[in-house]
């Protein structure tokens, strides 16, 4: 208590400022003993240099020996930790001008229509699939409605179409006998013609018989020798001849006519005389090929060129219905029939329109198509969206990236593949991740930007440039320490890294 309440105070100004020390009473009595040598060193030379000789003291040279080696310790103990910093300093590259990036995911609707829910909110973090909006479902399930009964409607005009092809199948052959009728009733006719011809001969030759009888009775008449009666019998029977000889003329005129060549043939000619390929080119003939060639078409079997003679329309046809009879070429003949090709074509059509329906109504649920962060929301229950309207952003935790823009001079060393080191502060500390280079922007930031720089004009001024170089995280765990897009992080590369 004694030496506390002999302290005293010296103050000193120094800059303006104000300094308060506190010193024991013996060191104030030193100093004041210290003063008073002084005055009276200065007022006696002699004195003052016998005091300052009485007053030295003995020289200790241990002590700078051992400032020395306690240096030198210093310098051994932190050696391990300054070459490590020396050696990153002097072959790594650093900037601070690096910022986090992120793939963003724009969600918009595939169709139009009201949102009836929304099942996030902006900062929520959502995984793929998950469902974030839904759209009202009532106009798309009416519309699918619409689109399976027009399938049913397709699906039976093709069951029409099938047995129509299979009634055509049968009409065809039933044509196909109705040209072989047609050709055999051509020969028929032209037997028929060459009858009455022979008919039409014979009666002739009566006729010549009935006039040389009724020329001898006429002769025999007068002198009694024949009955007025047998005279009458034989004149009656040349007129009946003659009669029956101009109807089997006009019969056989009659016949020709119905074989489509000239009643009356050309002079020279005989009544039996008909074209050789009558058979073939007779009307009712062509007609027939016709019939069935047309039904055959409807099947999807063209039988021959269009001036094929019924015989090669024939032929053909029985080489086509060689095996008509098993159903197994009925069902193949059915099968590829246009009017079924073009039903089935309906039905393909129609069935895909179900499709779309039905994938317009899974539209309705918009879901994530990634693992993230849901950002920028704008849609609310009750609006109605077009397809394409962007309704929120869903950004990516994993595929993160850094982009660090490095200056001309840093580029050198740096190649793709190099390892770096980045360092954060987001968490209260240095936080520091792993990475590698993985490429190099193809031009600098400014070169890029909307309005490019023009340095033709003549006021260039050298202005060092930064190229954005990507870096991509080799142990980045977004569950644990996730980045955020934008943040800016420092960037080191090198050898040591």
């Amino acid at each position: 208590m004694a030496d506390t309440s002999d302290r005293i105070a010296r103050e000193h100004t120094d800059s303006g400022g104000v300094l308060t020390e506190v010193m024991p009473t013996d060191q104030k009595r030193a100093e004041a003993s210290h003063d008073s040598d002084e005055k009276s060193a200065h007022s006696d030379p002699e004195k003052k240099d016998s005091q300052s000789k009485e007053t030295q003291k003995p020289r200790r040279p241990w002590v700078k020996f051992a400032v020395i080696g306690g240096i030198i310790v210093l310098l051994l103990i932190a050696l391990p930790f300054l070459i490590p910093w020396l050696m990153r300093v002097l072959n790594t590259v650093s900037t601070d001008d690096a910022y986090v990036n992120g793939h963003v995911t724009n969600v918009a609707p595939r169709v139009g229509g009201q949102i009836s829910q929304v099942f996030v909110d902006d900062n929520m973090r959502v995984k793929k699939g998950d469902l974030l909006v839904q759209l009202d479902k009532e106009p798309y399930r009416v519309q699918l409605q619409i689109k399976q009964a027009a399938l049913l409607a397709a699906e039976t005009d093709l069951t029409a179409a099938k047995a129509q092809a299979r009634g055509l199948i049968g009409l065809a052959r039933s044509q196909r006998w109705q040209l072989q009728s047609a050709m055999d009733q051509v020969v028929n006719q032209i037997a028929t013609l060459r009858a009455n011809v022979a008919t039409y001969e014979s009666r002739k030759a009566n006729l010549a018989l009935a006039k040389a009888n009724f020329e001898r009775g006429k002769e025999l008449l007068p002198s009694g020798g024949m009955s007025k009666e047998d005279y009458d019998r034989r004149r009656q029977t040349a007129v009946a001849d003659e009669a029956a000889l101009k109807q089997s003329l006009e019969l056989v005129y009659a016949t020709r006519a119905g074989l489509g060549i000239s009643a009356k043939p050309a002079p020279g000619h005989e009544l039996t005389e008909v074209p050789s390929d009558l058979p073939q080119t007779f009307s009712g003939v062509r007609s027939a090929v016709a019939t069935l060639v047309q039904t055959m078409a409807q099947i999807g079997l063209p039988l021959a060129k269009a001036d094929a003679s019924p015989g090669e329309v024939l032929d053909e046809f029985q080489k086509r219905d060689s095996k008509g009879a098993s159903d197994r070429t009925v069902d193949s003949l059915v099968a590829n029939a246009p009017a079924v090709k073009q039903a089935e074509a309906k039905v393909v059509q129609a069935r895909r329109d179900v499709d779309q329906a039905e994938l317009n109504l899974r539209y309705c649920d918009i879901v994530s198509d990634i693992d993230g962060q849901v950002t920028r929301r704008n849609v609310n229950p009750g609006n109605y969206v077009d397809a394409g309207q962007l309704l929120m952003a869903v950004r990516s935790l994993r595929e993160i990236w850094i982009d660090a823009n490095f200056k001309e001079g840093q580029l050198f060393n740096l190649r793709i593949g190099q390892p770096v080191r980045c360092e954060v502060d987001m968490y209260g500390r240095k936080q520091q991740f792993d990475g590698r280079i993985t490429g190099f922007e193809m031009g600098t930031g400014q070169t890029l930007s909307l309005l490019p720089p023009q340095n033709a004009t003549g006021n260039f001024v050298k202005i060092v440039q930064r190229l954005p170089v990507r870096i991509e995280l080799t142990d980045y765990d977004p569950d644990r320490q996730p980045l955020f897009v934008g943040r800016s992080e420092e960037r080191r590369l090198g050898k040591e890294c």
